[in-house]
């Protein structure tokens, strides 16, 4: 009697229908249905069929012995699959390390960045007050050269400026027709608490009102030295230079009687 030989592949169309196999035998038995094997054919429309009904438990459709081991085989893998590695997506530590490095870094250089532009900006000032002080330095050397000018030029004007009341000492004012006025005196008792000493032009003109110019108060030793570098009139038009007792930042007209005097016309 002749045996009959039977196919392989049925054996795994009941897991196929099912989606257990693995992919070695999935790729395998596919490649043998392509063929168009009408016996595997039929069978997996029946086990597809019997997969649809396995919900009701029929039992007509119980799954066969070797599927039913497949089966459990399968769960069992895929239990022990969960339990080692979650079905979420686990980054791998050298990848949380990578991110805190590159997190570090951009720290980093965020701090360096502005620890950077705050020094940037502490030389930008420093620079700024030392052009500043440079000019001042500049400015303040020039009236230097000015003062020595007007007080040594030969073309210069000398006026004295005796006080109005005894006891006071004697101001001296030296008159440049084109840098200006030096004013200058020792050991003066400084005016009050918001009180200046203020310098007035007295014209020539009769009944004209004194001009003001600028205001100084001597220092702790009692000495000034006022420049007055575009006096508010001209030597020849001018009669005298008068210095008043006046509130701090000046007056427009004198409040109080002059303290010295000294006349300008006559040259």
């Amino acid at each position: 009697m002749e045996e009959t030989i039977r196919d392989p592949y049925l054996e795994l169309i009941e897991a196929y229908a099912l989606g257990s196999l693995d992919l070695g035998e999935r790729a395998s038995l596919e490649a043998h249905l392509a063929t168009g094997c009408a016996d595997c054919a039929k069978a997996l429309a029946e086990a597809r069929w019997l997969v649809s009904q396995l919900a009701y438990l029929a039992p007509e459709a119980q799954p066969s012995d070797m599927l039913r081991g497949r089966l459990l085989k399968t769960v069992r893998s895929e239990a022990g699959t969960a339990q080692v590695q979650p079905s979420g997506k686990v980054m791998p530590f050298w990848m949380w390390g990578a991110i805190a490095a590159v997190v570090l870094f951009a720290l980093y250089n965020f701090y360096e960045a502005h620890a950077l532009r705050e020094s940037i900006r502490q030389t930008q000032i420093a620079l700024d007050e030392q052009v500043e002080l440079q000019k001042k330095s500049a400015q303040e050397l020039a009236l230097a050269r000015r003062e020595a000018l007007i007080l040594t030029d030969p073309r210069s004007l000398r006026i004295a400026m005796p006080a109005a009341k005894t006891g006071l000492p004697e101001l001296h004012a030296s008159w440049h027709a084109g840098l200006g006025i030096v004013i200058f005196g020792e050991k003066l008792t400084p005016p009050g608490r918001n009180r200046t000493l203020q310098l007035w032009l007295v014209p020539k003109a009769a009944g004209a009102k004194p001009i003001p110019s600028r205001t100084v108060r001597p220092d702790s030793d009692g000495n000034f030295r006022l420049l007055v570098e575009n006096p508010p009139g001209a030597q020849g038009d001018t009669k005298a230079l008068a210095i008043t007792d006046e509130p701090a930042g000046g007056s427009p007209e004198p409040t109080t009687p002059p303290i010295w005097v000294g006349a300008v016309a006559g040259k």
